[in-house]
Parts: structure tokens; C-alpha cells; sequence
């Protein structure tokens, strides 16, 4: 399993899944590292929200959880100077985390990049939301 490859190259089995599941975080990671700080913010928040604390401690040496805490309780609000300091990388392991909770909360990113003009333009994300609907499709065909 080559984690590397495009999404119209992954494999036809069950290896495809998971495939799929690395190049989605690393996509996020993409979109995270090119969008401004404000849409910084909202890609946290909404990764952010399904975790709880103990998860949050787990995934990049806390940073999320130190986010989570500086934040007001129970609404969550990723300050720019914290978004600023979160890294791609960093944002890689919260997605394979997350989708380990929560596959919905991933695939709710289609429609947030959908509806943000400043993410809607980046190749990154047009090829995220192309993957995530995709995958949202295969899902419900197999249900």
C-alpha cells in the first residue's frame, strides 16, 4: 500500500479503504497548510468537536487538548494564534484520529470546503471533496 497515491489510483479491495483513510488526512494537511488563519480556525474547530479531552491529549503531544482548554466551555473557538500554531503534520494525526471517531465529522469537511469561497478555489481541497464524496457515496451503496 503505496500511502502516496492519488484517489483514482487506489486499489479496488479492502486495501482501498484504507488507502483512502491516509490520503485523506494528508489532503487536510494540504488544505490546512494553504489556507489563511481564520480558515485555519474553522478546519480545527470542526475536527476538534467530536473528541474528547483524553482523545485530544493523545494526538500531537496535546496541542489540540491546549486549544480545547483555552477555549471557551462547551463552545469551541480556535484562537488565530493557536491555529498559527498548529502544523500540517500536526493536523495529519488529528485526521486519522478523528476519522477513528468519527468518519462523519471528516466527511463534514466536504461541506465546509464546499462552502468556503478561500478554500473553495484550492486544488487541495477540490480534490478532498471529490474523495470524501466519493467515499460518502461508497458507504451508503454498501449500507
Amino acid at each position: 500500500m503505496n500511502p502516496h497515491q492519488t484517489p483514482d489510483r487506489l486499489p479496488s479491495s479492502g486495501q482501498a479503504c484504507q488507502t483512502s483513510e491516509v490520503t485523506i488526512a494528508q489532503l487536510v494537511g494540504q488544505v490546512y497548510a494553504s489556507a489563511p488563519a481564520t480558515e485555519r480556525g474553522r478546519l480545527l474547530e470542526h475536527l476538534i468537536r467530536p473528541l474528547g479531552i483524553l482523545s485530544l491529549v493523545a494526538v500531537a503531544n496535546g496541542i489540540f487538548a491546549k486549544i480545547r482548554f483555552r477555549s471557551e466551555w462547551p463552545d469551541l473557538h480556535v484562537r488565530l494564534e493557536d491555529a498559527q500554531n498548529v502544523s500540517a503534520g500536526d493536523v495529519i494525526a488529528l485526521v486519522d484520529h478523528v476519522q477513528q471517531v468519527s468518519v462523519e465529522a471528516v466527511d463534514g469537511l466536504a461541506q465546509m470546503l464546499a462552502g468556503s469561497p478561500v478554500l473553495a478555489g484550492s486544488a487541495a481541497a477540490a480534490l478532498l471533496v471529490t474523495v470524501l464524496l466519493q467515499r460518502a457515496r461508497t458507504r451508503r451503496a454498501d449500507d
